[in-house]
């Protein structure tokens, strides 16, 4: 007997089920092969201040798409994940949840203020990767990477102190 389809697309049906598959079967992982041609995408790294918006699906669909089509044609490729702090834009959301809760970061302190910084990452950082994977992103999630890890910060330090 035949199984009847649904007359409605259920995603929660299927595409958790099926990128955890991918995401398990490392299917996204690149590795340097000396008999590919490489083929790397660094996504923009959208910023941590709350959650990703239309544009931001629309670019990584793009990049998405730019990055299948090249393990398809055969390339070793690398689409690398990310987060930005954007410092200035993030501390005006921290600065706006501590006037709600009647605290000042002249209360805190610096290093009680850089903590706040680090949990606001967890949460909203950890929030837009969960977005990018419901989007299907086929990033190589092993190396994900945060504009403030010790190597991005040093690299972006060099970078701005030659120019």
């Amino acid at each position: 007997m035949a199984k009847e389809l649904a007359k409605a697309y259920n995603p929660q049906e299927f595409e958790d089920r099926i990128y955890d598959f991918w995401l398990k079967g490392n299917y996204f992982h690149a590795e340097v092969d000396k008999d590919k041609k490489p083929y790397t995408i660094v996504m923009p790294p959208p910023n941590i201040t709350g959650q990703l918006h239309m544009g931001h699906a629309l670019d990584e669909t793009l990049q998405d798409i730019l990055i299948r089509w090249k393990r398809m044609q055969g390339y070793s490729a690398l689409w690398l994940p990310g987060t930005d702090h954007a410092s200035i834009a993030t501390e005006a959301k921290i600065v706006e949840a501590m006037r709600k809760e009647g605290v000042t970061k002249e209360d805190l302190g610096r290093e009680k203020f850089l903590e706040r910084a680090w949990d606001w990452k967890k949460v909203y950082g950890g929030r837009i990767t969960d977005q990018l994977k419901k989007l299907g992103s086929s990033c190589d999630w092993e190396r994900e990477r945060f504009t403030m890890d010790e190597g991005c910060s040093k690299a972006g330090k060099e970078v701005f102190v030659r120019l």
